[in-house]
């Protein structure tokens, strides 16, 4: 059995950030415990950590329909009731 640490995961409340990296990586929750935000979680590896560096840098490029459609989805997401 393996152990789970906070460290396995990423977390972002930055949707931009979350829809980008999704088109690449599947998202593994969104934690909306906090009424004010919600954050996206992504289970981490060296893939994430590579597309987070590329879109934090700038240099990540995404099909622009995908990226729009992505937001939509994870807003569609964020505001279904649970």
């Amino acid at each position: 059995m393996k152990t789970i640490h906070e460290t396995d995961f990423y977390r972002t409340s930055d949707l931009a950030c979350a829809a980008a990296i999704s088109l690449f990586v599947r998202l593994d929750n969104i934690d909306k415990t906090d009424r004010r935000r919600a954050f996206f979680i992504f289970e981490r590896n060296s893939e994430l950590d590579g597309l987070l560096e590329s879109f934090w840098k700038g240099t990540l490029t995404v099909e622009p329909r995908a990226y729009f459609d992505q937001i939509k989805a994870l807003k569609t997401r964020l505001y279904e009731i649970d």
